[in-house]
């Protein structure tokens, strides 16, 4: 088993700069909204696109609730990934702190 960091969401919000953050929601899911700056790479794409994750600075993984990507974290662990986080709860908790959600761009 993977040790697996958790960030809530005050922290991510203190310290989004310079953080790499990804949605492993599906599209349905990333239409409703998404934590700004985030990249968009679905749960089951990660082994796919796990070269567009960088090693050298913190990345945030986030799903709905905090399941999915406890998940995503354990793989990208299993691959050699240091810097793994996952936000606590998912982007139901940044909601619900009322926290901004963006459009994908």
């Amino acid at each position: 088993m993977y040790n697996i960091k958790e960030m809530d969401v005050d922290a991510l919000a203190s310290t989004k700069e310079g953080i790499h953050l990804i949605d492993v929601r599906t599209e349905g899911e990333v239409a409703r909204g998404v934590i700004n700056g985030a990249i968009h790479i679905p749960l089951h794409l990660l082994p796919l696109r796990s070269n567009e994750i960088p090693q050298d600075r913190p990345v945030v993984i986030y799903c709905n609730s905090g399941a999915r990507s406890a998940q995503a974290c354990a793989f990208m662990s299993a691959k050699g990934f240091n810097n793994m986080h996952n936000l606590a709860g998912g982007i139901m908790a940044w909601a619900r702190a009322g926290k901004p959600l963006s459009s994908l761009s």
